[in-house]
């Protein structure tokens, strides 16, 4: 196996009370193309791990090695973060005018991967008008829309009712595997064995 993503050795601590609190301690790990999960209970250091290997938070020791040319990650948080005075469609192509992509473009993008979640008649509307699996559903639009390798995943059912989570895991998979995306690898954290 070829790894897309490695994990060298990685440690992170918090200062907590005045202590180290140790959260990630030597962690190795090569991730292929392929999709893995990651199962651990509340609190310890699943999404401190993502955020680690998406550059948000840096590692004390240890290195996090994309392979391959132009490798890019887009992260799925927990909670939908999205911007509520933008639409649907401004809220997808957001990162990507982030990047220096002119609006046009970065809203034509955003389109195509608002059709690819099923919400291509939503573009206009507000968070506040969508349902909670709408919601994600545009979180998972806009972590795809910057064209990831790597796709990040932090508990993103969790706040879902059984059923739209279950719809949900199924499309993201069905993406994944028809290579309809740029994404090569998937890592999710969860505390949910179902998952």
């Amino acid at each position: 196996m070829t790894p897309v993503l490695s994990l060298i050795e990685v440690t992170k601590s918090f200062k907590q009370g005045g202590r180290e609190l140790p959260v990630l301690d030597g962690i190795t790990l090569d991730v292929g193309e392929e999709f893995v999960a990651i199962l651990g209970p509340s609190g310890c250091g699943k999404t401190t791990l993502l955020r680690v290997i998406a550059g948000l938070e840096k590692p004390d020791s240890g290195k996090v090695v994309f392979h391959g040319e132009g490798a890019r990650v887009g992260f799925v948080f927990q909670f939908p973060t999205l911007l509520p005075w933008l639409t649907v469609l401004d809220n997808i192509a957001l990162p990507l005018r982030a990047n220096r992509m002119s609006w046009s473009e970065a809203r034509e993008r955003a389109r195509k991967y608002l059709s690819l979640v099923g919400l291509q008649a939503f573009e206009d509307f507000y968070p506040r008008e969508l349902s909670g699996g709408m919601r994600q559903r545009v979180n998972i639009a806009r972590a795809l829309a910057v064209e990831p390798t790597v796709l990040l995943m932090d508990e993103p059912f969790s706040n879902l009712d059984p059923l739209t989570a279950e719809s949900l895991r199924s499309e993201i998979l069905d993406l994944w595997t028809l290579g309809v995306t740029t994404v090569r690898a998937i890592l999710m954290v969860t505390h949910d064995v179902d998952e």
